[in-house]
């Protein structure tokens, strides 16, 4: 996958542009905080969605044995 959905086509001068921006408006402090957030967030979708997946097999598994 060459793009990203929501971002189209970025190239580099636009990443580096909404880097600075970020920087100026969060400051050099918060950056690791909000990563932290961001990588706790993913982490727990991602469990979430194998848990459904978890349990939707469980289900294949039940309706194959009766």
């Amino acid at each position: 996958m060459n793009t990203l959905l929501f971002l189209g086509n970025l190239g580099t001068g636009e990443i580096i542009i909404i880097a600075i921006v970020v920087l100026l408006l969060f400051g050099g402090r918060k950056i690791p905080e909000l990563m932290k957030g961001l990588g706790k967030g993913i982490k727990n979708f991602k469990e979430g969605v194998k848990g459904i997946e978890d349990d939707i097999q469980g289900d294949d598994d039940n309706t194959k044995k009766d």
